[in-house]
């Protein structure tokens, strides 16, 4: 597997490498100079797979000789140990659950496969590295579960004070062990210019191994791309012959980036909705073909308060780079906080089903574009977190309270240790140094 930066100032590498420096050396992002096709009789058995045995099969295309299958396989079971299950919860109009895993987010496919990669590459090196993760919400929590204890890895999570909730930041805090938590006066955007900052410096860079699992983390996309094809195996167990549109709640774009993937590499997709709350740069541009990055905005569904997402360069290119090609593959859609609560609360009065804000957005993106169709498709939405971890919205938007799974009520009793941060690299830089 060679990969490019997105800017072209800096060598082609192999996976390995891309994996550790998370960030090309003139400020890109790692892309795959080959994404295969899988071959037709990988999608004319897929339902009779398990989500590792489809997770094997796409790393294994998309890795290529990388990596023994054998190991492989290893890493994949190893990362892979959850389901995520499509639940239909109005006629062709399906949930796709990605809140199966240790930290009940979807970023635990990413965080975990990254993790167990990262082992099997430092085993063999012997090397020690310290990775840096800028997180608006969930990814911390995967990140500092995926690599909690892992020997020869320490982890810095930065996360904006007052700007997650509090299940959330209680998975953040209350590891301990090899995972400190920075609370970064600021926003998600400031914390994701620290960390980026912090691989472009050339001190930092002489005395750290520093690493990302960040969605700028290739290792981290791989993945994520798994679950588009499981969702697809559902669908055809379930006996669906319509054509199929995922819906994705997008802040980063890293996850709708890892659908264009699985697109590339065969998967049938009608269409991708880009669904985003008012942090709607992404929608924009897909409307007018202008991209125009803007400080964040703070809303319910704060996992997408991004103002200028990481991923955009990647989302575009593997859509066709060009605007007219891109948005053939894509189409954008935004819900303000008001809407994402009436939708919150119209799903659970007909259906019982409860929904996290961020999932809302993908319904309302979802409905919007199918009820302007004039055929039928199977709708898939993408629920990115259990709704618990979002207990005082859903709770107070639903006007009832609701069940908590228990991982999650035990961390609220556990003791929040953080390190408050400005938002000055200066300041950041010396910790670091310290």
């Amino acid at each position: 597997m060679i990969l490019y930066s997105t800017n072209h100032q800096s060598p082609d590498v192999h996976l390995e490498e891309a994996v550790f420096r998370g960030l090309p050396p003139d400020n890109g992002l790692y892309m795959p100079h080959v994404i295969p096709m899988l071959p037709a009789s990988f999608f004319e058995n897929i339902e009779k797979m398990s989500i590792s045995e489809i997770a094997f099969e796409v790393s294994k295309a998309l890795l290529g000789d990388e990596i023994s299958e054998e190991d492989l396989k290893m890493i994949v079971n190893r990362a892979i140990d959850f389901d995520a299950p499509v639940v239909e919860i109005e006629k062709d109009t399906y949930v796709l659950e990605l809140f199966h895993g240790p930290s009940m987010a979807f970023k635990d496919f990413g965080a975990r496969f990254m993790a167990s990669l990262m082992s099997y590459f430092l085993q063999k090196s012997q090397k020690d590295i310290h990775i840096l993760v800028a997180t608006s919400g969930d990814t911390g929590g995967a990140v500092a579960q995926g690599f909690y204890k892992t020997s020869g890895i320490k982890v810095t999570i930065l996360y904006p004070t007052g700007k997650v909730s509090d299940i959330q930041e209680k998975q953040l805090t209350t590891l301990g062990e090899n995972v400190t938590a920075l609370e970064v006066d600021g926003t998600f955007d400031d914390c994701q210019a620290l960390v980026k900052a912090a691989f472009l410096d050339s001190e930092l860079s002489l005395k750290f191994n520093l690493a990302s699992a960040n969605s700028i983390n290739i290792s981290r996309l791989i993945p994520q791309s798994f679950y588009y094809f499981n969702a697809f195996a559902e669908l055809k167990r379930a006996g669906n012959t319509k054509p199929v549109v995922f819906c994705v709640p997008s802040g980063n774009f890293g996850n709708l980036s890892a659908g264009l993937i699985a697109q590339r590499m065969g998967l049938p997709v009608k269409m991708f909705v880009a669904a985003t709350n008012v942090n709607n740069v992404v929608p924009e541009y897909l409307k007018t073909g202008t991209y125009q990055p803007k400080p964040s905005q703070e809303t319910i569904s704060n996992a997408m308060d991004v103002g200028n997402p990481s991923n955009f360069i990647r989302m575009r290119l593997l859509a066709g780079d060009a605007h007219e090609e891109v948005v053939t593959h894509i189409t954008g859609d935004f819900s303000d906080d008001t809407d994402t609560r009436k939708a919150m609360k119209d799903v659970f009065d007909r259906t019982g089903y409860v929904m996290c804000p961020h999932t809302a957005v993908a319904y309302l993106g979802l409905k919007s574009y199918t009820d302007s169709l004039n055929e039928e498709v199977a709708g898939v939405l993408l629920s990115t977190a259990h709704y618990a971890k979002f207990l005082d919205v859903v709770e107070e938007t639903l006007g009832t309270t609701v069940e908590v799974p228990e991982r999650l009520s035990a961390l609220l009793s556990k003791e929040k240790v953080s390190i408050p941060m400005t938002k000055d690299f200066v300041d950041f830089k010396a910790y670091l140094l310290k």
